[in-house]
């Protein structure tokens, strides 16, 4: 469930840049995996082999999430880049044309 909650935060508008931070914490749930396949070898109970599937399930989920997420941060930037583009109005000004904005952006202002 935790995985589910970041993973949710993940795919909003504001948490795709920091999707391809999550390849790294698959790193981490595969070396757990691992770890847990390992101690099972050596004989440990049986049902740590369930660890090793949750974790192991949940680098998958973190594996596709990275690139996933950035396919949809560069889809995103690019609506946002039409939908400024097409937002501004032509006006004339003294024969010169010029470029007016309907609206002044959030970046702008920051």
């Amino acid at each position: 469930m935790p995985t589910n909650i970041l993973l949710a935060r993940i795919f909003t508008r504001r948490g795709l840049k920091w999707g391809m931070l999550s390849l790294p914490l698959a790193a981490m749930y595969v070396f757990a995996a691992a770890l847990c396949a390992g101690l099972t070898e050596q004989g440990a109970p049986g049902w740590v082999n369930l660890l090793v599937l949750l974790f192991l399930w949940n680098a998958a989920k973190f594996v596709f999430a990275g690139p996933v997420s950035l396919i949809w941060l560069i889809r995103v930037r690019t609506r946002e880049a039409r939908a400024w583009r097409s937002a501004r109005v032509p006006v004339m000004s003294d024969g010169v044309a010029l470029g007016r904005m309907t609206r002044t952006p959030a970046r702008v202002l920051h």
